[in-house]
């Protein structure tokens, strides 16, 4: 199967490399460090090209989120009609790659400094991860889901409240609990296999059962 890249944001291999060290350094060192200069310096790349590729540091901030999305993947491939087997796999692919990147420090890092910024007048970075983050998740695992009611996989009225459950299935207060300082869990493949699990006998038709 492949990677679904419709609208998902297209980044060449040096400016991945960029906004790797990008991520490094917010994380070790943490808002302040990310700087054009600074980026610029451990990437070993011009301001210019900065400049070129992602604009300000805003533009930076946005690419550095939308690279992180990216990474959630629901495998979609072209032309493919859903079978339970492959609906089964991509919904778990979904689940492990989301309970990674909210694990990692990447996730925790950029969330602690969103809600550090509450309470200022300007909550830029917590708008970023909304749009740029969580929505643009959201919109993949919602085709997703889309797609197995129309292979007559699911069964659902409001797919808003079934996405919901599915991504409460998966994370439940999880991310909270590490936001607080728990330690990331390590059995991710477990945890995602029991919330698809859950969520199929909640909203999988009789092909699904019968699977």
């Amino acid at each position: 199967m492949m990677l679904d890249s419709r609208k998902q944001p297209e980044f060449s291999t040096r400016q991945i490399a960029v906004l790797e060290e990008a991520l490094r350094l917010l994380v070790a060192g943490g808002e302040k460090a990310l700087t054009t200069a600074g980026v610029a310096r451990a990437a070993n790349c011009s301001k210019e090209s900065l400049y070129k590729w992602f604009g300000d540091r805003d533009g930076l901030l946005s690419a550095m989120i939308a690279y992180q999305a990216s990474k959630v993947r629901t495998l979609e491939s072209d032309g493919e009609r859903l079978t339970a087997q492959s609906l089964r796999e991509r919904l778990e692919t979904f689940a492990r790659d989301l309970l990674a990147v909210l694990s990692g420090d990447v996730s925790l890092a950029l969330n602690r400094l969103a809600i550090g910024q509450v309470s200022r007048e300007s909550a830029k970075l917590g708008e970023l991860l909304r749009e740029r983050g969580r929505r643009q998740i959201d919109r993949r695992a919602r085709a997703l889901l889309d797609a197995g009611q129309r292979a007559g996989l699911l069964f659902f009225a409001e797919g808003e409240d079934t996405y919901r459950t599915l991504y409460g299935l998966i994370v439940s207060d999880l991310h909270v609990r590490m936001l607080l300082g728990e330690a990331p869990t390590k059995d991710t493949e477990r945890r995602a296999e029991r919330a698809v699990s859950a969520f199929l006998r909640l909203y999988g038709t009789e092909k699904i059962q019968a699977a």
